[in-house]
């Protein structure tokens, strides 16, 4: 009698290959649009055998987000104490880059962790920015809150949230060029320098679908999409819950509309601030200035935007990421014109990076908007861009 087939042999690290394609899904897609199918059919088993490793979507979500935390742990482990922050970033990019596809789990999806899970999950990031934090602070003494290492942990981070295709050991190479220029960065090295500046004003809701739309908005932001509800969206306007339905098809038509929204803002910020720059090295500096101060003065409908693109369907995802490379294609034409040595991948990586650091460094000050930290975090991008 012969053995049996080997290709039905379960494979030894299947629970790893689950983790790993999990993680793909739930950055690609986002953790409440992904299906335990989905995440079946990545691996090439069926949901029933997904649920013998796994009981539930939750549990195999925290699951990934405690590995994108331990892998990194596990990496500075292997670093010396006293290391430079050459060792210890390095050790942080190389795990980044080589796991890019799952890395978008902690960004925004880690917020649906229950509060045990969050906070052990904060716990471990805390560990990996701490180990940052002393390396930077022995290298570059300054003070700033740990403000200089989540900057560069955010350039570094930033290789998750894209798609630009670029070699392995290149992407590691420019990050970590960009992370150790945040890291010796004097967050007051503008004070004074940039001019201020002055965002067009979101138009002023006066009908009912604008007054649905400027409703529901800090709600998404504070709450996720996927949590809040047709009710309470109406309740915040004061209507019934059919009634809209008048105004929007859908929930998810007020989402794609805040989208569209956050990209016209920040795309006539865009045209104002360059209309009196002189060199393409101004130019990137007022792009670099503009968009810290959009990103502190429309906190919740940037973080709208940036968390819940996943979120919409093809047809409504189209016009928005169609909005997203034409702003990018501005900021790598003017980054390339002050940097020639970049080819447009490098651009597009380094532009990524500089709004890594805007997004995390937001976050370390939490999004207090004040000058000193607009100018701080402006000081910090153009440490990204090399500039």
């Amino acid at each position: 009698m012969t053995a049996g087939p080997t290709a039905a042999t379960r494979p030894r690290n299947r629970r790893q290959l689950i983790v790993e394609a999990a993680g793909r899904a739930f950055s690609e897609r986002g953790y409440h649009t992904t299906s335990m199918e989905e995440i079946a059919a990545g691996v090439g088993i069926t949901a029933a055998a997904l649920y013998r490793h796994f009981p539930n979507k939750y549990a195999l979500f925290a699951e990934c987000a405690a590995v994108t935390a331990d892998r990194l742990v596990t990496a500075l482990d292997e670093v010396p104490p006293g290391a430079g922050p050459g060792d210890v970033l390095g050790a942080v990019t190389r795990v980044t880059v080589a796991h890019r596809a799952a890395g978008g789990v902690y960004r925004w999806e880690a917020r649906y962790l229950n509060r045990e899970d969050r906070r052990h999950l904060r716990a471990r990031f805390g560990y990996v920015v701490g180990r940052v934090d002393e390396a930077v602070q022995r290298a570059y003494p300054l003070p700033g809150e740990r403000l200089r290492a989540v900057a560069a942990l955010g350039a570094i981070g930033s290789i998750t949230m894209h798609h630009t295709s670029i070699a392995q050991r290149r992407a590691e190479e420019l990050l970590l060029a960009s992370a150790l220029r945040v890291a010796a960065t004097d967050p007051a090295a503008v004070r004074g320098s940039v001019r201020p500046v002055e965002l067009p004003a979101p138009p002023v809701p006066r009908t009912r679908s604008a007054e649905i739309l400027a409703a529901a908005v800090p709600l998404f932001a504070r709450d996720g999409f996927a949590s809040v509800t047709n009710g309470q969206i109406a309740q915040a306007v004061g209507l019934a819950p059919s009634a809209l339905y008048r105004h929007y098809s859908g929930k998810v038509d007020i989402l794609a509309a805040a989208c569209l929204q956050a990209a016209a803002l920040l795309a006539r910020g865009v045209d104002q601030c360059l209309r009196e720059v002189s060199g393409p090295h101004d130019a990137v500096v007022a792009l670099a200035a503009t968009h810290v101060a959009y990103s502190f003065e429309y906190t919740a409908l940037n973080s709208v935007a940036e968390a819940e693109i996943a979120g919409l369907p093809a047809d409504l995802r189209r016009p928005v990421a169609l909005a997203q490379r034409e702003h990018i294609a501005v900021w790598e034409q003017q980054l390339r014109l002050a940097r020639p040595e970049l080819d447009p991948r490098q651009a597009r990586v380094l532009v990524h990076a500089g709004f890594g650091v805007a997004v995390e460094a937001g976050r370390r000050l939490r999004w207090r908007d004040t000058p000193d930290h607009r100018e701080a975090v402006t000081a910090l991008v153009m440490g990204a861009l090399g500039l």
